[in-house]
């Protein structure tokens, strides 16, 4: 009987000369420092800055989709540009996948060849991870190892649902074309075994989630052992992106619910 942790067969990478190599890894440093390579550095220095401040960890909190003018059409301006020049990164990658006749949508399977089964697979994965994460959260709270998250503190406008959509869109785009569809097809090309792929974007993952404490770096690296593992054996992103596209989007925009219905458990100090 199969293991239900073993892999289907991976065709063997090509052998690459060493200026090959070497192009390799000086193209994974410079879009990771251009994108979440770059986040996960900042965290850990704001998680450095928390452990050395006089409040206990468990006592701060951060916020996310800050608002950025008191203004109205200002604040959304800026809100749409970090999103859209975001974005970039990913282009980026898609364009290094590029290859002639090779459609890179496709090569990391982030394409609408099967819309119905992306979709199942997706939603039965954001029920999978969206219960035990906020019992994950909860339970940091509680030891003091994890920030109280203000998910959504921008004021109520128009405009704001849609926002905090494209905000879900935006990280659910950069971190799995960029940390899984990406990294999983340059890291395979340099030789690397899949687990150690798997384990090295997972702890990629969890590292720029370090800013909100020990807990969510402990859940986003659970998360991404997962996502690995589903894409090692689907081959394809799309599931990935819509499960992560509705855990955001449940946290960003059911945060005020949340705070309403329990201000106990979720409202930050």
């Amino acid at each position: 009987m199969r293991s239900a942790l073993r892999l289907p067969p991976h065709p063997p990478a090509p052998s690459l000369t060493r200026p090959e190599r070497t192009r390799l890894w000086i193209e994974l440093a410079i879009v990771l420092g251009l994108s979440l390579g770059a986040s996960a550095v900042y965290s850990v220095v704001s998680l450095i800055a928390k452990l050395t401040a006089e409040k206990p960890l468990g006592q701060q909190s951060t916020a996310l989709n800050t608002s950025q003018s008191s203004r109205e059409w200002l604040d959304f301006t800026y809100q749409f540009l970090n999103i859209f020049f975001a974005l970039f990164a990913v282009a980026l990658v898609l364009y290094l996948l590029w290859q002639p006749g090779r459609s890179p949508f496709r090569r990391i399977g982030f394409d609408l060849s099967r819309p119905g089964r992306d979709l199942g697979a997706g939603l039965a994965l954001a029920a999978v991870i969206g219960i035990p994460g906020i019992a994950l959260y909860l339970g940091g709270r509680a030891l003091g190892i994890t920030v109280a998250i203000n998910a959504s503190p921008l004021e109520t406008f128009w405009w704001t649902i849609p926002i905090l959509l494209l905000s879900a869109a935006n990280a659910a785009l950069s971190e799995e074309i960029i940390v899984v569809g990406y990294l999983f097809t340059r890291l395979r090309q340099l030789g690397w075994n899949r687990w150690a792929i798997i384990l090295a974007s997972a702890t990629l993952r969890g590292s720029y989630h370090l800013y909100q404490g020990f807990g969510p770096f402990a859940g986003n690296f659970a998360m991404g052992v997962l996502f690995g593992w589903c894409y090692e054996k689907w081959g394809r992103t799309m599931p990935l992106v819509i499960a992560h596209w509705v855990l955001d989007v449940a946290s960003f925009v059911g945060y005020p619910l949340a705070v309403m219905w329990w201000p106990a458990l979720f409202a930050a100090g």
